[in-house]
């Protein structure tokens, strides 16, 4: 009998010392701060639950976490961007949460698109999206005034035209060009307006991007680096370099999500910037990118009961407005638009944006287990090589084209 006991104390002292391994893979000191926050109430409702946190440098996240993988190192949850879901719910790496979600007396309140998103690889729930980020135009209000900007934006003529007129001040430049790790959006959002439509690939699977629509949209940002209307360094910039370069008032204008915001209203005035709707193409209409990112569980993970009450405290109404108030996210709860934080001046834009008719938020083509690695390393080196004139646009676009096509014409072949 004592012999017995101990072997149950001993169970019982080893399911409680219980390790769970989360990764997070955007990261900023602001984000990992508040992660860590709501982890430690995870873990003082949990005793004997201890969460190690991983935070990967987003420039080199996808790469790292791979290796990560590949090595056997999985963790129990990760933060899934939208652009990495399929590639690993199509490997089997990932848990489906749909039983969790029946169970779950928050699934009612989420707003529908949570859900669509989340379930966006076969139509199954591999990650609950935690936040959804929509792009819009900062604008800094001093700098139009001071080179005779008088109006704000509102088509790409008026966008060029701006942008042409604040890079006439010594070390000033019109546009904040991501030219380095998470560009995409940038491409695609001047490649759609141009076109007049955001359809990535023709009813047969051809990629659209070397359509001569898609390919005025390329160009019309190569030409804003080569006519040295973006600084000549943001070849390689990224988010902070982005942000940075429009809160220093080194350029005028930057797309952006609301995350921005969380360093931009810090070290700037209210009345010095304003964010307005994407600029409209000839066919009237802007296509601003939207993308969301989320936890995912592991189907590796030896403690997925730990695992899936650590994403429902993340994804908790109240964890989840205080993680979008400092990560700058939409919140996937229904009603949070009236949270007065949401509600506040900041956010207008975005919500006239939502509002507007004319504009056609864009989901980029997540559905491909392809899409990663395009969007993570072939774009950043091909469309760096357009900006320095080593390819031209028409090349750009039919490199893009010539990888999609077989990857969509394979995605089509696999749906019955």
């Amino acid at each position: 009998m004592l012999a017995g006991a101990a072997s149950l104390a001993l169970a019982s002292h080893a399911y409680a010392d219980t390790t769970l391994k989360l990764v997070e893979v955007i990261t900023s000191p602001e984000r990992t701060e508040t992660l860590k926050n709501l982890v430690k109430e995870y873990e003082d409702a949990n005793p004997g639950v201890t969460v190690e946190i991983t935070s990967l440098p987003w420039g080199q996240a996808f790469e790292k976490f791979a290796t990560m993988v590949s090595a056997g190192q999985t963790p129990d949850v990760v933060e899934m961007p939208d652009t990495w879901l399929t590639l690993y719910a199509n490997n089997g790496a990932l848990e489906s949460l749909e039983p969790y979600l029946k169970d779950w007396d928050a699934t009612q309140n989420l707003n529908s698109r949570t859900l669509e998103f989340g379930r966006a690889a076969g139509d199954t729930a591999y990650m609950l999206p935690y936040g959804f980020y929509l792009r819009a135009l900062f604008y800094n209000k001093k700098l139009f005034k001071e080179a005779g900007v008088t109006e704000v934006p509102k088509t790409l003529d008026d966008f060029h035209e701006a942008a042409k007129k604040v890079s006439a001040l010594p070390g000033k430049y019109g546009y904040c060009l991501r030219g380095g790790p998470g560009g995409l959006n940038g491409w695609v959002m001047f490649g759609a307006t141009a076109a007049g439509s955001n359809e990535f690939f023709t009813k047969d699977g051809q990629s659209t991007f070397d359509s001569d629509g898609w390919v005025k949209g390329l160009k019309f940002v190569v030409d804003l680096y080569k006519d040295g209307l973006a600084p000549k360094d943001s070849l390689n910039w990224g988010f902070n370099e982005i942000v940075a370069g429009f809160y220093s008032g080194t350029c005028a204008m930057l797309d952006q999500d609301p995350d921005a915001l969380i360093a931009i209203a810090s070290r700037m005035k209210a009345d010095d910037f304003g964010v307005t709707t994407m600029p409209k193409g000839p066919s009237g209409k802007a296509f601003p990118t939207i993308g969301y990112a989320g936890w995912s569980m592991f189907s590796s993970s030896e403690h997925k009961d730990e695992a899936w009450k650590l994403i429902a405290h993340l994804e908790s109404k109240d964890s989840n407005l205080t993680w979008n108030k400092r990560i700058g996210a939409l919140p996937i709860y229904k009603g949070a638009e009236s949270d007065p934080f949401f509600a506040s001046e900041q956010f207008k834009g975005w919500f006239d944006e939502l509002s507007d008719p004319d504009v056609h938020p864009t989901v980029m083509p997540t559905h491909l287990e392809e899409f990663a690695y395009f969007k993570d390393s072939l774009v950043i080196r091909t469309s760096q090589e357009a900006l320095l004139g080593r390819i031209t646009p028409e090349e750009l676009g039919k490199q893009w084209a010539d990888y999609l096509t077989p990857a969509q014409q394979k995605w089509m072949a696999s749906k019955p």
